[in-house]
């Protein structure tokens, strides 16, 4: 069985406000009293991609100092820039390419995959990345379950906002998740809210965002609730290969 906690769309940006929604997520998770075997963040972890704000994150998030009591998987969104994160974020020489990464764990595989297109808002999984999925895939025992984290829902969550900017081609997408039983379920961010769905037949889940909460359309008139508390997820991946989502909010 693998336990995943999951957080997104931190949107670091240097004021004590989000470094301290952030901390405080932070502070809940690394006071666990049980087993997780690692944290997903799943993009926007700045909010301009700027060099200071990864340092900020790697703070945070324990990457540097070594803090964190499991590991921690990161994945550009949006905000993000693919040179600086990796420089200030992951201590790896700064490059354009996209940043994908794989851990493998005895209940599962989770593939963080970069969905991020430079300058852009909308998502793609570039040519990179889906050859990588397929080699990381076929390096695996095909009876190990694995899950695919990115930061853009490849389907609609029914507001205006994070559907305008949604992963391009779900179709390839889909195809992919035919050919490969073994993924399991998909894990994205991006619309800072929570929510589950399926896409083309596995679980597809959302995490909640740090920095602030969307309202939906029959909630309120304003789109971001930043009074909202901070939300996390955890999922459970049993050895059945099924997936199962908690959701909590951190006052």
């Amino acid at each position: 069985m693998l336990v995943l906690a999951h957080i997104s769309d931190l949107h670091l940006d240097g004021t004590p406000r989000a470094r301290e929604r952030a901390e405080r997520v932070r502070d809940r998770l690394w006071r666990l009293p049980g087993r997780v075997d690692a944290l997903l963040v799943t993009g926007d972890i700045a909010d301009h991609a700027e060099e200071a704000e990864y340092e900020e994150a790697a703070r945070v998030l324990g990457l540097r100092d070594g803090d964190a009591p499991f590991p921690v998987l990161t994945c550009p969104g949006n905000h993000d820039s693919r040179a600086p994160y990796r420089k200030a974020l992951l201590g790896e020489p700064a490059s354009d390419g996209p940043v994908d990464s794989v851990r493998v764990f005895p209940g599962g595989a989770v593939l963080m995959c970069d969905s991020s297109i430079p300058g852009q808002d909308d998502g793609a999984l570039e040519e990179e990345t889906y050859d990588w999925i397929e080699r990381t895939l076929d390096g695996l025992d095909p009876e190990l379950p694995a899950l695919l984290a990115f930061h853009h829902p490849p389907v609609a969550l029914h507001h205006p906002l994070p559907d305008s900017y949604q992963l391009g081609d779900p179709g390839r997408l889909a195809a992919l998740l035919e050919r490969r039983p073994q993924i399991a379920g998909l894990i994205t961010g991006h619309a800072h809210t929570p929510a589950a769905t399926l896409f083309a037949g596995r679980p597809l889940v959302v995490g909640p965002g740090v920095t602030w909460t969307l309202n939906l359309p029959w909630e309120d008139e304003q789109v971001a609730d930043r009074d909202a508390p901070v939300g996390l997820a955890f999922h459970i991946l049993d050895d059945a290969g099924r997936l199962t989502s908690h959701f909590r909010v951190v006052t």
